[in-house]
């Protein structure tokens, strides 16, 4: 299994259970996200519960709660809306972080389609929610969701330059 690290934070993001699509050459990942039903579990075992003499089940308190899958797997945490100025502020400081972690071709190909795909964000920043790693750092990697036209499920973006790959 391969885990996607955050480069800067080491926050664990993604994992290679989450196909992805690439986009702008690779520079962002789309990810399919799910909303899914974590807690309660119905477990039928064929028993009358009238025939049983209890009407009553006595001692289930089960929770369901609908979550987002990538985002309860990577414990990703929600932030607060950015503004155009904000977002454009955060997303200079983390160029400026990562590059310097990126290798020779990687860091040329990042910063030759980084434009693109940061005209592209902030065509679609009143639709996005933002997320970071659980460590909730400064200089964190943005992962952000977004619901297609019509969707029931979230899309997720992640700049793949700040993904470092670790083998489990």
């Amino acid at each position: 299994m391969l885990v996607y690290q955050d480069i800067l934070t080491g926050d664990e993001l993604l994992s290679d259970s989450f196909p992805y699509k690439e986009l702008f050459n690779g520079v962002l990942w789309e990810v399919e996200g799910k909303w899914v039903v974590k807690g309660a579990v119905d477990v039928d075992i064929g028993a009358n519960p009238s025939a049983e003499g209890g009407e009553d089940e006595e001692g289930v308190d089960d929770q369901a709660v609908k979550v987002v899958d990538i985002v309860d797997t990577f414990r990703l945490q929600e932030q607060p809306a950015f503004d155009k100025k904000q977002f454009v502020s955060h997303i200079k400081k983390y160029i400026k972080l990562l590059i310097p972690k990126l290798e020779g071709e990687k860091a040329d190909e990042f910063k030759k389609n980084i434009e693109p795909a940061t005209k592209f964000l902030l065509s679609k920043l009143r639709d996005f929610q933002f997320f970071v790693g659980e460590s909730m750092g400064d200089d964190s990697a943005l992962v952000l969701a977004y619901y297609k036209d019509g969707a029931t499920d979230p899309t997720f973006l992640y700049l793949a330059h700040g993904l470092k790959e670790i083998k489990c």
